[in-house]
């Protein structure tokens, strides 16, 4: 009675956890779906941008489902251990098989794919470049997109000052925006960006996610151990109800 009281305590630790998470997530699916219309502002200003790009404006609501999903698992779990339920603790445990094998397929597809990742992101930086040296200074809600970036990584384009070069914004102002330069105290032309050298936003995002590689492999394989004890023990519980 002690060890099953014990595996009903982990049971709603685990659910616990798994409920919070749902709820965050659907959370962010929710503002995202809501601020969607200045993401999709972004991509219909990339020329010829894969049709895949545009789904993009739609991950909010893929978010939404995602963390539905977990809140009402959790919820299912949590329900299953106090009502000593053959049939939720099944359940769950089919749930959580299913998520864990699918991030398994996922990872071992993003390795062997990785060449034909990188290829794309490439394509894309080409046509977003383009975007920012036709749109950056024009249209309004656009410019305000990048600059936000800009000021929120501490980054300069795309790629770097280049994708300015060109651009209707240089053209009429003669300067590259401040983001692009060490100094805000002086006038950001072209010789000053170049010898700051700020790296592109697309670099700096890369070097961020690679900065947190071990927190986020950390975090990875804590959601996968949680998943596995969950089904664990929710087997165990299900072996052991009515007894």
């Amino acid at each position: 009675m002690c060890c099953k009281g014990f595996l009903k305590v982990m049971m709603f630790v685990f659910n616990g956890i798994i409920f919070l998470a749902g709820a965050a997530v659907l959370a962010v699916g929710i503002w995202v779906a809501v601020d969607r219309v200045s993401l999709l502002g972004f991509l219909e200003h990339i020329e010829d941008a894969p049709p895949e790009l545009a789904q993009l404006a739609n991950i909010g609501y893929l978010l939404i489902g995602v963390g539905a999903f977990l809140a009402i698992m959790g919820f299912l779990g949590c329900c299953g251990a106090v009502r000593e339920s053959k049939c939720m603790l099944l359940t769950f445990f089919i749930i959580v098989l299913i998520i864990f094998l699918v991030e398994v397929a996922a990872a071992v597809v993003l390795f062997v794919f990785e060449p034909l990742v990188q290829e794309t992101l490439n394509d894309i930086g080409q046509k977003v470049a383009k975007s920012i040296k036709d749109n950056y200074g024009e249209d309004e809600a656009f410019s305000s997109i990048w600059n936000t970036t800009m000021n929120e990584l501490k980054c300069c384009g795309y790629n770097n000052y280049t994708d300015f070069i060109g651009s209707n914004f240089v053209a009429q102002t003669s300067m590259y925006p401040e983001k692009c330069c060490s100094s805000s105290s002086s006038p950001c032309d072209e010789r000053a960006a170049e010898t700051a050298d700020i790296e592109g936003c697309f670099k700096t995002l890369v070097k961020l996610i690679e900065d947190n590689a071990l927190l986020l492999a950390g975090v990875a394989l804590g959601i996968a151990a949680l998943e596995i004890a969950a089904m664990v023990v929710s087997m165990i519980l299900y072996k052991n109800v009515g007894k």
